[in-house]
């Protein structure tokens, strides 16, 4: 049986053609400078100074790399198609869009856990960390996220896009993700829905108990300290993480593991836009106004390259 793919579709967007959805593009295009800007900041500063030379600040830089490409993936596209007055995309741009989202998707919440539990080892065994949480056991963690999440996102894009598609080619949104693709094909996808539910389970809800469980023994031994002093200290090393974690994990579950019955399209593209645009610039500056190393790091930085010329 030949499979009928067309070799073009159509995004509906996420703008119309108004005076406000001008203003938004404007506003979005900002953001996207503003979010590579700050990542590529946090990444040059974790390389140049040698105190943020520790797992946690190279797992960190490995998060806002992610942050780069999750906001590539999508913004250019969408406010090219805008300027352009364009909202077609090749079939190979739809595979890639649909891949590298699912797997970033995947290897951001297995780097979280892995976050999780390097902030697990500093504060229950901050003795043993230099043992426990070693530079050889980092570069497996971070190289075993990226391969399992792009083992997910292979097989998801890939079951995906084997569908027929020859009706309709618009895809109710701002750019190729799986469910919205999903939705256009004309065979029964009734099994493959179901295989990618439990998919996201698994990608999300392993790596999240495994942060729930991590962050249960920290607060457990936090509790424990009889210096208020460490214990202010030891939260603070956990917020920022725990805020990029409520923010990936919020909008995630938010969208993908929801009932059918409670899902709106409208819905779907503002949460997805939480996630694709606003997150990748509030990743940064979380890390940087709430630790007091990256200040450090990025006040020399400054005092160096520009204070120092005035």
């Amino acid at each position: 049986v030949l499979l009928c793919v067309e070799t073009h579709f159509i995004l509906s967007g996420l703008f119309q053609y108004g005076l406000m959805d001008t203003f938004l593009c404007v506003a979005i295009v900002i953001l996207f400078a503003a979010a590579l800007m700050g990542n590529i900041i946090l990444i040059l500063l974790i390389q140049l100074y040698t105190r943020l030379h520790t797992p946690m600040y190279f797992l960190l830089s490995q998060l806002s790399f992610m942050d780069i490409m999750n906001i590539s993936t999508t913004v250019p596209k969408m406010t090219t198609d805008f300027l352009l007055n364009s909202k077609t995309i090749t079939f190979l741009g739809c595979v890639i869009q649909t891949f590298l989202f699912m797997v970033l998707g995947g290897t951001e919440a297995l780097l979280l856990a892995a976050m999780a539990y390097d902030r697990y080892v500093a504060i229950c065994h901050p003795l043993r960390y230099p043992i426990l949480m070693n530079q050889k056991l980092c570069l497996h963690m971070t190289a075993g996220s990226w391969l399992l999440g792009g083992v997910d996102g292979l097989i998801q894009a890939g079951a995906t896009l084997s569908f027929p598609y020859c009706h309709s080619r618009e895809i109710n949104h701002f750019f190729c993700e799986a469910p919205s693709l999903v939705r256009l094909a004309c065979a029964d996808t009734t099994f493959f829905e179901f295989f990618m539910y439990v998919c996201c389970i698994l990608m999300l809800l392993i790596p999240l108990s495994l942060i729930l469980a991590s962050y249960s023994l920290i607060l457990a031994a936090v509790l424990c300290m009889k210096s208020t002093a460490a214990q202010k200290k030891a939260f603070a090393t956990c917020s920022s993480h725990l805020a990029v974690v409520g923010l990936f994990y919020g909008t995630l579950i938010f969208t993908y593991m929801r009932p059918k019955s409670y899902r709106s399209v409208a819905h779907d593209k503002v949460v997805s836009a939480f996630y694709t645009i606003f997150t990748p610039v509030l990743n940064p500056l979380i890390y940087s106004v709430r630790n007091k190393d990256v200040k450090g790091a990025l006040r020399k930085w400054l005092e160096k390259h520009f204070l120092g010329h005035l």
